[in-house]
């Protein structure tokens, strides 16, 4: 028996998947036993070049007709946004055809609802491919993870970032050289605002939590900052105390509450996540009875995605066949979010500050009378160039603030160059 396919969107992943969808049409009959059959692909412009070619009969204009046709078995979303792919989608699931999508975006704002809609019709909506492209990722923590209670997952989930980071700890380049370099090589978009703002890992963090910890968590509550404020000489200051900058997706799980964040990161040189390196992704997951488990590959492009889209469209497949569940539900119990501010964080600050007796002393203070305690201190310098680089131990994210912001009515401190938070490495 075939599977009629539908593709919503025809670019660099709709593409690869169509390409491999007909070209390998024969390998996957042979390892899977299913025949997938393409029977229609939507794009948004009939005219537009593409650097490969969708067959006349297949391609149309008009996604609705597609969503509609009873040819289709399973549609497979991957035109992006929220608008119009999350009403196609949940078009889909309402006529009772399972969806496989990639759009992170799509599955973190509206994702609670699209799970709750393909649950009431008994079909699948599956979205491997939303976090890390080709990396394996949401499967094990929905299924293979699904009776270890996750405490914590670290995420590198943005190749451009992690790509603009590397190059400005490897080669000293400034943001603006390594983002001009990574958008020639075609790791950035023309307009990297998603990327560098951390938008695009807050998406990625919003359903990791959600999945690891089965309390549903809106991007909206995931707190983010991006990478454009970074400076190459943090980077060599960072190196010299022993950290590599990332932008780390952060979920955690305590008593307390569950929360998500993403933000620059110093991770030791000697974690794991610190060997990531240019376009790559990870994903760092922790547990009591698993310990920890790495998992890495390449986190974009047409390719590794469309790999992972694929996945998915044969277990939705089979399941069409079978007519029977073959990939559990998701489903997410009331839990209680966590404010960032409530929760522990350590910190890099880099000041600049008049070289005189007693300046120390006051700095110390600050950090004191808000809760914060100093775990190291380095100086660069004398006189007028003194800059100070200061570790602190874990203390509450409000209480951090707190004391950098009381930093700028010192008189002794000429600037507060710098703050990075720092991966915690105590207990």
């Amino acid at each position: 028996m075939k599977v009629g396919i539908g593709i919503l969107g025809g670019g660099t992943v709709g593409g690869s998947l169509l390409q491999y969808l007909i070209d390998e049409k024969a390998a996957i009959v042979a390892k899977t036993g299913l025949e997938l059959e393409v029977r229609r692909v939507a794009v948004r412009s009939l005219s537009k070049a593409r650097t490969f070619t969708i067959p006349a009969d297949l391609i149309t204009d008009q996604p609705a007709q597609l969503v509609d046709d009873p040819a289709i078995d399973l549609v497979v979303e991957v035109m992006g946004g929220r608008d119009p792919a999350g009403d196609l989608v949940l078009r889909a699931l309402q006529a009772g055809k399972p969806v496989v999508t990639a759009n992170k975006e799509l599955v973190a704002a509206r994702g609670a609802e699209l799970i709750q809609r393909a649950e009431e019709k008994g079909v699948s909506l599956l979205f491997e491919a939303a976090v890390g492209g080709g990396i394996p990722i949401i499967r094990p923590l929905s299924e293979s993870l699904a009776g270890e209670r996750i405490t914590r997952v670290l995420g590198i989930v943005n190749g451009t970032t992690n790509y603009i980071l590397s190059r400005m700890s490897d080669e000293n380049l400034s943001f603006a050289d390594a983002l001009e370099e990574a958008q020639v090589l075609g790791f950035a978009e023309a307009d990297p605002t998603a990327d560098i703002s951390g938008a695009d890992a807050a998406a990625k963090a919003a359903i990791l939590a959600s999945l690891a910890f089965g309390t549903w968590i809106s991007v909206d509550s995931v707190f983010r900052e991006g990478i454009e404020s970074l400076e190459p000489i943090d980077m060599r200051f960072a190196g010299d105390l022993g950290y590599l900058p990332k932008l780390l997706a952060v979920c955690e799980e305590t008593a307390e509450g569950v929360s998500a964040r993403v933000h620059p990161t110093l991770v030791p040189l000697d974690h794991p996540l610190a060997s990531v390196r240019g376009a790559h992704n990870a994903v760092f997951v922790e547990g009591p009875q698993v310990g920890e488990l790495l998992f890495m590959g390449p986190g974009a492009g047409g390719g590794p995605t469309a790999t992972a889209v694929l996945g998915d469209v044969i277990d939705a497949a089979r399941e069409l066949l079978a007519e029977a569940q073959v990939a559990p539900r998701i489903r997410f119990a009331p839990g209680r979010l966590r404010d960032f501010g409530e929760i522990e964080t350590k910190w890099y600050v880099r000041l600049e500050v008049t070289d005189a007796p007693g300046v120390l002393a006051k700095i110390a203070g600050v950090f004191g009378e808000a809760g914060v305690s100093i775990k190291s201190v380095w100086q660069e310098g004398r006189g007028d160039d003194a800059t100070l680089l200061m570790i602190t131990h874990d203390a509450l994210e409000a209480n951090q603030r707190a004391a950098v912001a009381a930093l700028h009515s010192l008189d002794v401190v000429t600037e507060v160059a710098a703050t990075i938070r720092v991966q915690s490495d105590e207990p």
